[in-house]
């Protein structure tokens, strides 16, 4: 039994809040890792330091990716979305190390596609820090699974 949302029950205008994660040394030095991105901005403290910040700033790509689990830790989309078809993104502050982040989503869109299965939800995204600033705003279009294919 899947636990996420159909196409059909995602209605414009709902909202989800995920819980809060915080940002950790670990989290940037495994991103780093992974993309090959070792900007010192993100990997250098001292060098970091001396920047306009005064200190490491996370990955801006880093933050979409979690904000995409705590998105699915929320079960809306488990087990129901089919492909994570496109975003936009802008990165509007910066987020720290010790910084905690949470997630707001608001269907402003759907689109039925029947060939493929569902449709397209498409969501406004908020990634606000522990200030109650956005930090991080744009769409994210999912095509989520039809309950009746």
């Amino acid at each position: 039994m899947n636990r996420g949302r159909y196409f059909e029950e995602f209605n414009i205008g709902d909202k989800v809040v995920t819980v809060g994660r915080t940002i950790t040394e670990a989290d940037i030095v495994t991103f780093a890792g992974v993309s090959g991105d070792f900007n010192r901005i993100h990997t250098d403290a001292a060098y970091a330091a001396a920047a306009p910040f005064g200190q490491r700033v996370a990955h801006g790509l880093l933050i979409q990716s979690i904000a995409t689990g705590l998105a699915v830790r929320t079960g809306v989309i488990e087990d129901t979305v089919l492909a994570f078809r496109e975003l936009t993104c802008k990165f509007s502050l910066p987020v720290f190390i010790g910084d905690t982040i949470h997630v707001e989503l608001e269907v402003v869109e759907t689109k039925a596609f029947r060939r493929l299965g569902g449709g397209n939800v498409t969501m406004k995204v908020s990634v606000i820090n522990q200030k109650k600033e956005v930090v991080q705003r744009g769409e994210w279009v999912m095509l989520m699974q039809s309950k009746v294919a």
